[in-house]
C-alpha cells in the first residue's frame, strides 16, 4: 500500500471505516490536523469536528467524530471515538431542532456546568449539521458534471 494511509474508525458498536486513503483531515483539541503518508509517529485527543477522508480522483468523504483519540504510526491512522456518523446516518431535521433546544437553555443556563453542557450540545449540532449537507454538496457537483 505504498503511498496510502490505512484509516480505522472504531466506535464501541463496530469499525466505521477500514480502508486506504491518500489523506486524513480531523478536527483535535488543539486544532485540526492533517495526515499525509509518511507522518511522523504521534497521538492526539480528537475533538468534536468533521473528518474528512481524501482520496485522489475520487469524492471527499466526511464523517462526524464526537472526541476520542488517534493515533498515528507507520502509515496507520487508527481513530478511537465513543461516536461517528456518516452523512446519511444524521436526521438534519432532529439536529436542528435539537441545536435550537440547547441554544434556547445555554441563554437560561444559570451555573458553569450547565453552560458547558449546553456548549457541548451545540457543538455537537453543529457538527451533524455540517455533515449532513456533505450529501447534497455532492450531488450538486455531480450536477454539473
Amino acid at each position: 500500500m505504498a503511498g496510502k494511509l490505512r484509516l480505522r474508525v472504531i466506535t464501541p458498536e463496530s469499525v466505521k471505516l477500514d480502508e486506504p486513503c491518500d489523506m486524513v483531515i480531523m478536527r483535535c483539541t488543539t486544532g485540526d490536523m492533517g495526515i499525509l503518508p509518511r507522518h511522523e509517529a504521534c497521538s492526539a485527543i480528537l475533538d468534536y469536528g468533521v473528518l474528512r477522508i481524501i482520496n485522489h480522483g475520487e469524492k471527499e468523504l466526511h464523517m462526524a467524530v464526537f472526541g476520542g483519540i488517534v493515533q498515528v504510526l507507520d502509515d496507520e491512522v487508527t481513530m478511537l471515538t465513543n461516536e461517528a456518523q456518516w452523512p446519511e446516518d444524521i436526521d438534519r431535521t432532529l439536529a436542528e431542532i435539537e441545536h435550537e433546544q440547547a441554544e434556547k437553555r445555554l441563554q437560561e443556563a444559570e451555573d458553569d456546568v450547565e453552560i458547558q453542557k449546553q456548549q457541548v450540545s451545540l457543538r455537537r449540532t453543529l457538527v451533524q449539521i455540517e455533515v449532513s449537507a456533505y450529501p447534497l454538496l455532492n450531488a450538486g457537483e455531480s450536477d454539473k458534471k
